[in-house]
């Protein structure tokens, strides 16, 4: 369609760019030419997924590998690969279900389900306890939604230009990318308020770091909740997967400003939680505990789809209404997928292992290509963090042709990751990634930017 084309992919790098194009002619074996042909007779085209990059054959741990047999360490895995592809215990675990109880309708309840419930409820902070299962992100950020609104009577909220939070309709009116949220998605839900995000680098405010800024992105939150006077909730990721860290105090002033405002506070954790970040949950590393957290991807095991709500215990308000009946809601598979992932992250000491290699990869990244021309910003927590890649480091024009350059050359050597925000290496590797892999993977980005930015 006429004027998509200047939007600006803030989950994803473009599939329908001239460097895609010409990666896809570079591909020397039929077999995969073939399947990426099949792929796009079959399959309606939407962006940011069809035409696909290449094919995928095997995944196994930090790797996937292609019909002709390339590998590639995978540090995007769309954030289902916290514990890596096809983790032994979770295929076993998943295998022994299917002969136990494969199945259980919707209004029975299973000890599985009850089990994950209950394991949830006690992991979560505070008051966390309450627990609802759906298939995908999108639908639990659409049900913490509906019940903001059974809570508080209203059904306004406040939320981020440039959020993702899911592409069910509700999910896209409180998300705040184009590509989810314009032309025919239109028209969506009334109420749905947006602000501008924190981004220290790329201040909308135009301040040139938190130390200066009086926290003006968390006084906008405020403004909105006060000029409005009838929001049910702010709803946000603690901090953005592309990635942007927030500042020190954002999260702790807003939290204050919903509970002076009577509006409920929506942590969205799909990609971050877990232990992606180096704390289970990342909204921890802020000191701060929301009314309702959402949680998904990583959850499966990177092998089923999965995902809840974790709200607090008084918030369960909804007995009378429906908000959310999901055909698999206790499915036991599921259920077993996430307990035994649950169990791995937690006995192979994931968490911390994540905040100890996230420190590494960020100082390692920082000595090496710190320094480059073309490099804005390096940043990020644990396991998701990224590079900013900028045409010059004064005026901090986006270096979206030169991150295209980069991703490329970094596929040929290899690493598979994504661009976000048009210009940002989004590296996201799995929790279990050997320390040599990880240094493997930094050498072959640094190679990369240092050859685009000589």
């Amino acid at each position: 369609m006429k004027g998509q084309d200047v939007i600006t992919h803030t989950e994803g790098e473009s599939n329908t760019s001239e460097a895609r194009r010409a990666w896809a002619a570079r591909h020397p074996d039929a077999a995969t030419r073939e399947l990426l042909a099949r792929d796009a007779g079959a399959f309606l085209h939407q962006s940011l997924s069809s035409p696909c990059v290449s094919t995928i054959a095997k995944a196994e741990g930090i790797w996937i590998e292609d019909t002709a047999g390339r590998r590639y360490m995978d540090f995007h895995g769309n954030s289902v690969h916290h514990i890596g592809y096809a983790h032994p215990r979770v295929v076993a675990a998943i295998k022994a279900q299917l002969d136990d109880l494969s199945f259980s309708p919707r209004r029975f309840t299973n000890a599985v389900s009850v089990d994950l419930a209950e394991t949830l409820g006690a992991l979560a902070p505070g008051d966390l306890g309450k627990v609802l299962f759906t298939t995908g992100g999108s639908d639990a950020n659409e049900v913490a939604l509906r019940i903001a609104r059974a809570v508080t009577g209203r059904f306004k909220t406040v939320s981020f230009w440039d959020a993702f939070h899911g592409a069910g309709f509700g999910a896209s009116s409180v998300g705040g990318e184009a590509t989810f949220r314009s032309h025919i998605a239109g028209p969506l839900l009334p109420g749905a308020e947006h602000v501008a995000p924190f981004n220290c680098y790329r201040c909308a405010y135009g301040h040139k770091g938190p130390e200066s800024c009086g926290l003006a992105c968390a006084k906008m939150v405020e403004f909105v909740l006060e000029r409005e006077g009838d929001v049910a909730a702010v709803i946000a990721e603690p901090m953005r997967a592309v990635p942007t860290v927030p500042p020190p105090g954002f999260w702790k002033a807003v939290r204050e400003a919903c509970t002076r405002h009577g509006a409920l506070l929506i942590m969205d954790e799909i990609p971050t939680g877990l232990g992606k970040t180096g704390r289970m949950f990342a909204f921890e590393h802020d000191d701060i505990v929301p009314d309702i957290v959402t949680i998904g991807k990583a959850l499966g095991g990177g092998i089923l789809p999965v995902a809840a709500v974790i709200a607090r215990r008084d918030l369960d308000v909804c007995g009378d209404f429906a908000i959310g009946h999901y055909t698999h809601e206790k499915n036991p598979v599921t259920a077993r997928a996430a307990l035994e992932t649950l169990a791995v992250i937690r006995e192979e000491g994931l968490v911390d292992r994540a905040a100890t290699l996230g420190r590494h990869a960020i100082d390692r990244l920082g000595e090496m290509v710190g320094a480059s021309p073309i490099v804005g910003e390096i940043r990020g927590r644990g396991l998701m963090f990224g590079v900013e890649i900028v045409e010059d480091r004064e005026t901090r024009r986006p270096g979206k042709a030169a991150a295209e350059r980069i991703y490329y050359r970094c596929l040929e050597a290899g690493l598979s990751f994504k661009i976000s925000a048009g210009c940002v290496l989004t590296l996201s590797p799995p929790l279990t990634i050997a320390a040599g892999d990880l240094d493997r993977a930094l050498a072959i980005v640094t190679a990369a930017i240092l050859a685009e930015g000589a």
